[in-house]
Formats: C-alpha cells, sequence, structure tokens
C-alpha cells in the first residue's frame, strides 16, 4: 500500500478546519486522506469538532449540550456530511474524542460503504479492542505519545497485533528506522504524525513510514511524490 497522506484537519490553512471545504480543498489537491476529529451532539449525531465547546464571536457552546442542527450554526458539519458531500473514495483518519461517539462513526461509514478505508484513532486499547469486536472492517490505530506507552514496545506492538489494531501512530520524532522495523515485524503500519516541513517528511519516509499527517496538503503530497520519484 502507497504512503497515505493524511490532511490533518483538511487544508486548515485555506479553509475553516473540520468543514467540508477544508476537506474539499484538501482531496483537490491530491491529498489521498483526511484527518478529522468526532465528538458526539446532543442528539446523536457523530460531528466534526477538535474541542469540547465551539465559539463563534462572543456564542460559546459544549457539543455535547448542542444539537447537531445548532452546531452548523457555528459551521461544525455532520461527520456523515463528509462522504454526503465528498463520496468515500479516499482513506478517512478520524480521532474519536469520546467513547460515545465511536459506534455512531461506525454506523454512518458503513451506511456509505466505507468501512474499509475508516481508520478510527483513539490512546485507549480497550476502546479499540472493543470496537474490532463490534466491526471487522473498520480499520485500527493506536494514537499515543511513545513516553505514555509503559510497556516495552516490542511488547507494545505484540499487543496490538493480537487485538487486531492495524497501526501505530506517533508523532514524527518519536520514530526511528528500527522502531518502524520493529512494528512492521508484527504487521502493525507506523504512522507519523505533525509531519509539516518537507524536512520532516523525508525523515519518515526514509524510515519506512506507512502514512503521515500534515496541515499542508500540497506540501505534503508534493513531498512524498518526489519521494517515490527517486
Amino acid at each position: 500500500m502507497a504512503v497515505i497522506t493524511f490532511a490533518h484537519r483538511g487544508a486548515r490553512l485555506v479553509a475553516p478546519e473540520n468543514t467540508i471545504p477544508a476537506f474539499r480543498v484538501a482531496l483537490e489537491q491530491g491529498a489521498s486522506g483526511i484527518e478529522t476529529d468526532v465528538w458526539l451532539s446532543k442528539d446523536g449525531e457523530v460531528v466534526c469538532a477538535h474541542d469540547p465547546v465551539v465559539a463563534r464571536g462572543v456564542r460559546r457552546r459544549r457539543i455535547s449540550s448542542a444539537t447537531a442542527a445548532e452546531l452548523s450554526g457555528y459551521g461544525i458539519p455532520r461527520f456523515a456530511e463528509l462522504y454526503e458531500e465528498l463520496g468515500s473514495r479516499y482513506e478517512c483518519s478520524v480521532d474519536v474524542k469520546t467513547a460515545d461517539a465511536a459506534g455512531g462513526l461506525i454506523e454512518v461509514a458503513r451506511a456509505h460503504d466505507a468501512l474499509e478505508r475508516l481508520w478510527i484513532c483513539s490512546p485507549d486499547v480497550a476502546l479499540l479492542r472493543s470496537l474490532r469486536q463490534e466491526e471487522k472492517r473498520v480499520k485500527l490505530v493506536h494514537s499515543e505519545r511513545r513516553t505514555a506507552i509503559s510497556a516495552p514496545l516490542e511488547r507494545h506492538a505484540f499487543v496490538l497485533a493480537s487485538a487486531g489494531i492495524e497501526a501505530m501512530n506517533l508523532h514524527h520524532t518519536e520514530w526511528s528506522a528500527g522502531l518502524v522495523s520493529l512494528f512492521h515485524r508484527f504487521e502493525v503500519r507506523a504512522f507519523a504524525w505533525d509531519t509539516q516541513e518537507v524536512r520532516h517528511l523525508r525523515a519518515v519516509l526514509a524510515m519506512g513510514i506507512d502514512a503521515v499527517y500534515c496541515d499542508r496538503p500540497e506540501r505534503m503530497v508534493a513531498a512524498v511524490s518526489e519521494w517515490v520519484a527517486e
């Protein structure tokens, strides 16, 4: 599988982050995937936002206490709108902010025949295990800082593989070629986030990384394309 280029919260330097326009621009710029964060609204809709409280001017609302219709007034889209507006022919990495949003997220992807291209990210391995029991086709990603993993990393790679978790997502500074190789040995993919500069991208590509996350999709796509062509 080619290196996945995830546009972090869409093309967030061109359009408001985690919005349909930002995701559309990212795909137009050649990103093979988009990244977003989801919460559950008061009326049970999965919505895209990074923070638990949203604001517009002086107005502030907590996502869990507002309906999806109310949140749309703050520029917060329903996750289903991604597929309704942009189709589903791209990889979609979703950071699940609360466990109660995970089930609805899977249902939306299932309804749009997009489960095989959905990568659910969480620092909670127990949650990821439960999602694997619920749905076999969705991809699961343990997203965490290396310092928060108490077990030896070889043991951790074994645990992820045994649980059917497909990928480990670390900050790009925490990867090394040896560590990427270790996870690959257990058939766990290696994802690197916050690869904002070309030097970051080239460094992790040299390690054999499987996916990168960047706020600048055009830069990311160009860097990966140039690397592949060399």
